[in-house]
């Protein structure tokens, strides 16, 4: 029972983010309301904010899921500390490029999401805040693996600023992401080892 529950859990929850990416795509963010959006997902308000405290939320709902599947990947690696930064480097850089194809994988999505970002400076804002979540979460996972504090910190800020150059680099086109993220991180720590 409780399986069956869940389900419709993740399929009310994937109709209302699936509808707020239409009418985001259709008409702007500012331009959609959280009426609108349960209204399109079939849903009420209430089920509505079950899922989401505000629609700017909606915008960020695979943050959870994404944050969860690169500390899994980072520490799947089984790798020793690093006492160095270009070797912490090193270790996160497979890490952050599973977490560009992950974001890429619907590129439809992709898109929308960067131009929602692009064209509304709160969303912006909220986006740069969820990313340093990410890092201090990667700089996390360093420490645990007996990489010093210094180091940790400075590997995973440096491993965000070569995620933002690549993105940035990258423009809106989801293709692109993965080949400009590694190239910022082959600048700083060379061809990746196979």
């Amino acid at each position: 029972m409780a399986d069956l529950r869940d389900r419709k859990r993740q399929r009310a929850r994937e109709k209302i983010v699936e509808a707020a990416f239409a009418l985001f795509a259709e008409r702007g963010f500012a331009d959609v309301t959280v009426t609108e959006i349960a209204e399109r997902a079939e849903v009420g308000r209430t089920t509505f904010f079950r899922y989401f405290g505000d629609k700017q939320e909606v915008v960020f709902a695979d943050e959870q899921g994404l944050l969860e599947e690169m500390t899994e990947h980072q520490r799947s690696l089984g790798m020793i500390s690093a006492q160095d930064v270009i070797t912490a480097l090193r270790q996160l850089r497979g890490t952050v490029l599973a977490l560009c194809t992950a974001i890429t994988k619907d590129e439809k999505h992709y898109v929308v999401h960067e131009q929602l970002l692009e064209r509304t400076p709160e969303l912006h804002d909220r986006s740069v805040r969820k990313l340093q979540r990410y890092t201090e979460t990667i700089e996390g996972v360093l420490i645990d693996r007996g990489t010093p504090r210094e180091v940790a910190v400075l590997a995973a800020q440096l491993a965000l600023g070569c995620f933002h150059a690549g993105r940035r680099l990258a423009g809106f086109d989801p293709t692109q992401l993965v080949g400009e993220v590694d190239a910022a991180f082959e600048r700083l720590v060379g061809k990746q080892r196979r």
